[in-house]
């Protein structure tokens, strides 16, 4: 599903307009990012969290010249957990 086919779910199954859909669905996403960028949690019991995680400067390979040696620096990156009640609902099909 991408963003427009979930547009689409949400404006049926609220009763919103697509342009009101539209509009929740983008301040959902920039409200999580602004609280991830602050290194906040945002979670929503029974559906999930969102944070991130610190990730270790590394070393890697270059796929195109496997002999390089490249170096990762470090960086934070999002994570989602599901919650128990979408695990259950998943596994329930």
């Amino acid at each position: 599903m991408n963003k427009s086919e979930l547009l689409v779910n949400i404006s049926e199954k609220s009763g919103l307009k697509k342009v009101e859909a539209e509009r929740a669905l983008n301040a959902f996403i920039e409200t999580v990012t602004e609280s991830l960028k602050k290194e906040e949690k945002v979670q929503l019991v029974g559906f999930g969290t969102f944070e991130t995680r610190d990730r270790k400067a590394r070393e890697g390979r270059n796929p195109r010249k496997p002999d390089e040696v490249i170096k990762i620096p470090a960086s934070k990156a999002p994570v989602f957990k599901a919650g128990k009640t979408l695990k259950e609902a998943v596994n329930n099909k």
